[in-house]
């Protein structure tokens, strides 16, 4: 079954693709999409569609940062019914813990994970497709929506360590600047941001526990009974804790409310074994990671959860049909696809 997500996830593509010369009409088309789609939020739109259509809007305006545009004038009310909820929500510690509840609600390809230690905490996100793609825009809309959502909530008590992306930096970091004001990591292990623990549990002056109940019962209505794809939930799950060294099954289990015997029924029913899909996610990682110059193969074999170099270059050749060493080299030699530099954007009104 086709993942979909709400239009609303597009809101203000246009305004943003015409901000920057390009002709949405045939950008759109181009992935089977309309401009009358992107009236409606709540219609529900293709998840690689709405990817491809970032990614490629970014290379034919030659913005490298065409899906942080888009987060830049993004408001509490773009998230919809669960703006609600949101506002009046205690802590964004409780906020968080909404989005992360009804995410499906709003956008059923985030994985949102939320990782504390000590004084410290990580907000992880990573956008998941159906069929492998660069997410690079897509990450950074997520990523640069999830930024102002905490900053809303918090305003000035809102002071991250950090903002980290897997992926290399653009020739020009202005817009990145201006929206984060925090240190920025590029070619990081994680996509996500990094505050301390203090933050997630600054009171909220105007949460309304009556407010906030109300929009609960009206959510857990709009809720499918059926609930989302395991595969696609476990998935998700292996892409934001692999990397970590906690993509065991009794983690996925817990991530998922079920212990793991209900997990292993669950993905039996649908013909298929956690290690597939490990392994499916594996595949995904490890090319995006070899793209990235800054990580040692020893670095990528760890990140994939092999304690050994060796049983990873055995891995990728059982997978692609050559040593990892030799796949990067071939990359550097081909054509480079890299979205061309670009000029400083100006402030928009």
């Amino acid at each position: 079954m086709t993942k979909l997500v709400r239009a609303a996830v597009l809101t203000n593509y246009i305004e943003v693709s015409q901000y920057l010369r390009l002709n949405p009409q045939d950008l759109l088309a181009r992935v089977g999409l309309t401009k009358t789609i992107l009236l409606t939020p709540e219609h529900r739109i293709p998840i690689d569609a709405a990817v491809r259509l970032l990614e490629e809007s970014a290379i034919a305006s030659g913005c490298q940062s065409f899906g942080l545009s888009m987060a830049e004038s993004r408001q509490l009310s773009d998230f919809g019914v669960v703006s609600l909820l949101l506002t009046h929500q205690r802590t964004l510690r409780d906020a968080l813990q909404v989005l992360v509840h009804y995410r499906h609600l709003m956008n059923d390809s985030l994985a949102i994970f939320i990782e504390e230690a000590g004084k410290m905490v990580i907000i992880r996100e990573e956008v998941v497709t159906e069929s492998p793609m660069p997410c690079r825009q897509a990450n950074e809309l997520a990523i640069g929506v999830m930024f102002r959502l905490c900053a809303a909530l918090l305003g000035a008590h809102w002071q991250p360590y950090s903002v980290n992306f897997t992926h290399q930096a653009p020739d020009n970091l202005q817009l990145h600047r201006r929206l984060f004001g925090c240190k920025l990591e590029f070619g990081s292990e994680f996509n996500g941001i990094v505050c301390p623990d203090a933050n997630l549990n600054v009171t909220n002056p105007h949460a309304d526990p009556a407010m906030a109940r109300y929009a609960q019962s009206y959510l857990d209505s709009l809720l499918n009974e059926e609930g989302p794809s395991i595969l696609f939930e476990v998935r998700k799950a292996i892409y934001v804790l692999l990397p970590m060294g906690r993509a065991t099954i009794e983690q996925i289990a817990q991530t998922q409310g079920m212990n793991v015997r209900t997990l292993q029924r669950r993905l039996k029913e649908e013909d298929c074994a956690f290690n597939d899909l490990i392994n499916d996610v594996r595949r995904d990682l490890v090319l995006r990671y070899l793209d990235n110059p800054n990580y040692s193969l020893g670095r990528i074999a760890d990140m994939l959860g092999y304690s050994m170099a060796s049983s990873f270059t055995r891995w990728f050749i059982k997978q692609f049909g050559m040593p990892p060493a030799s796949w990067r080299s071939g990359q550097k030699n081909a054509p480079s696809m890299a979205v061309a530099p670009t000029t400083p954007l100006p402030d928009r009104e």
